[in-house]
């Protein structure tokens, strides 16, 4: 593909990256695309991360970069800070973990999903391919079937933060969102805003991404037994309820920025919590809530059952 123009910001949130992120901003260097900004914010790093960041930033020839320093409170309020500072002007505005690989298309392809999106937020994500400590293939995330809607968002984050793309619309609501709450993650609160604002949501199939994992991953890869097994004891330690009431809480704060019918579903699955057993299941299947496996839908229905929504 031919190198592509229209001004891109990275939002790039690091913390003890030097093991990794010369890597990765040499993959975004070699993007197929001529005007990026890179946005850094770095949350206290001591272990040269700051150093190597300093000297990128002196041959960086896209566009700006700039290294601010975040609010070291966890990588979720690292994201926000970011998302608050970005160029509201800019085409399009990604997100990216300091540790991965972006293949040479990843914007181009994103860019070129969200084309025709200009006058509603629409939202870019797909799947990932997962590589080892010395990027070696390991495997690839999960290939969804089912469309992306705000049903789904409710239960499930779809799309890794690491593949998500935002055209202006999006970044707009985004940041709006963002200034009146926080979030349990970022992907998953720009799927939530995003679908719940009516906007569109396209999942690539293909990845532009290469998703590293290793010991340090705050989330890693969800297609082994073992992975799989560790997702649903979270799950069922209470996490998924405390996710879910925590991102009730961030919608019902941006209420007035969801169509009329995702408001309703709002108040539908924050009722369906406080119901019976039978009450739960009744209303996630009444609903329509879904999740993109069947795995995931029976392990959804479970959960109803024993309260763990």
């Amino acid at each position: 593909m031919a190198p592509q123009s229209a001004t891109t910001t990275i939002l790039m949130a690091t913390f003890n990256g030097a093991r990794f992120i010369e890597q990765q901003l040499q993959s975004l260097a070699d993007q197929q695309w001529n005007d990026i900004d890179l946005l850094v914010s770095d949350d206290g790093s001591q272990d040269g991360t700051l150093d190597i960041l300093k000297r990128w930033q002196a041959r960086w020839s896209k566009g700006r970069f700039e290294v601010v320093g975040g609010p070291q409170q966890g990588f979720a309020e690292n994201f926000r800070s970011l998302l608050l500072r970005a160029n509201a002007d800019a085409a399009y505005t990604a997100c990216c973990d300091q540790d991965d690989i972006w293949r040479p298309d990843k914007i181009s392809a994103a860019a070129a999903a969200l084309a025709a999106e200009h006058h509603r937020p629409a939202l870019y994500c797909s799947r990932t391919e997962y590589v080892g400590e010395d990027g070696t293939h390991l495997g690839y995330s999960p290939l969804f079937q089912r469309q992306p809607s705000f049903r789904n968002a409710l239960v499930q984050s779809m799309g890794g933060g690491n593949t998500i793309v935002l055209n202006k619309p999006a970044l707009a609501l985004m940041a709006e969102s963002v200034r009146r709450t926080g979030f349990v993650s970022h992907d998953w609160w720009s799927y939530l805003m995003v679908a719940g604002a009516g906007g569109h949501v396209v999942y690539d199939p293909l990845p532009h991404i290469a998703y590293r994992q290793h010991g340090s991953n705050l989330v890693g890869e969800n297609t082994s037994i073992g992975a799989r097994l560790e997702r649903l004891r979270r799950m069922f330690r209470g996490g998924f309820a405390e996710w879910s009431a925590r991102n009730i809480a961030g919608l019902s704060s941006c209420a007035d920025l969801l169509t009329p019918e995702n408001r309703a579903l709002v108040a539908s699955f924050a009722e369906a919590r406080k119901s019976s057993p039978v009450g739960r299941v009744r209303a996630i299947m009444r609903s329509g809530f879904y999740r993109q496996t069947l795995v995931g839908n029976i392990g959804l229905l479970v959960q109803a059952a024993t309260g763990r929504l």
